[in-house]
């Protein structure tokens, strides 16, 4: 072949054959790159959604055992403070015996340490004693066995005799403060 102006040389030519042979492999390559590319992405997307479900469950799982926890420890303190009620309900009457010893005179001394020691144990267990003359009646707390008239020193009903005293653990009465009350002077009730 000669070269003639105008005309491209054969080695031109050849050129442009060899540089379209090559941008079809090319572009394959990168077609199946980018496939790769694509395939990789999808398997990312789906190992981040996997992860995503294990995490909420791992999390609904703990706060399951959490819930479990405080539920399981809210019925120990309550199966406790029940056993507790139901131990010390029934001492109440042998502390108003003690009480009634106490009215009529100085107890015996040996029966003195052991009634101030029975005391001392149901306190600490959490049994608290209340009720006391003066008090205004609260029907919650206090039961009332008889109203004995009108007293004008009182602005609200009072407990004016304790006929037994009320114990409590906490805030639960174990029994309610046995009282005869007064009404306010001039208070109507109906």
């Amino acid at each position: 072949m000669t070269d003639q102006p105008g005309s491209f040389p054969d080695s031109a030519a050849e050129m442009a054959n060899e540089t379209e042979v090559e941008e079809e492999p090319v572009s394959v390559d990168l077609a199946e790159h980018l496939t790769d590319d694509l395939a990789d992405d999808e398997a990312l997307a789906l190992a981040k959604a996997e992860a995503a479900e294990r995490l909420a469950d791992l999390q609904r799982v703990q706060a399951e055992y959490l819930n479990y926890k405080r539920r399981v420890d809210r019925d120990r303190d309550l199966i406790r403070e029940n056993a507790t009620y139901s131990v010390l309900a029934p001492i109440t009457e042998v502390l108003d015996t003690i009480d009634r010893a106490r009215e009529h005179g100085d107890l015996d001394p040996g029966f003195r340490a052991v009634a101030e020691q029975l005391e001392r144990i149901v306190t600490g267990l959490g049994l608290t004693k209340f009720g006391a003359v003066g008090d205004a009646f609260d029907p919650t707390i206090h039961e009332a066995l008889s109203h004995i008239g009108e007293d004008p020193e009182v602005a609200v009903t009072t407990c004016k005799v304790i006929a037994k005293a009320g114990y409590r653990i906490g805030d639960r009465v174990v029994r309610a403060a046995q009282v005869l009350v007064v009404d306010p002077a001039g208070d109507t009730q109906q």
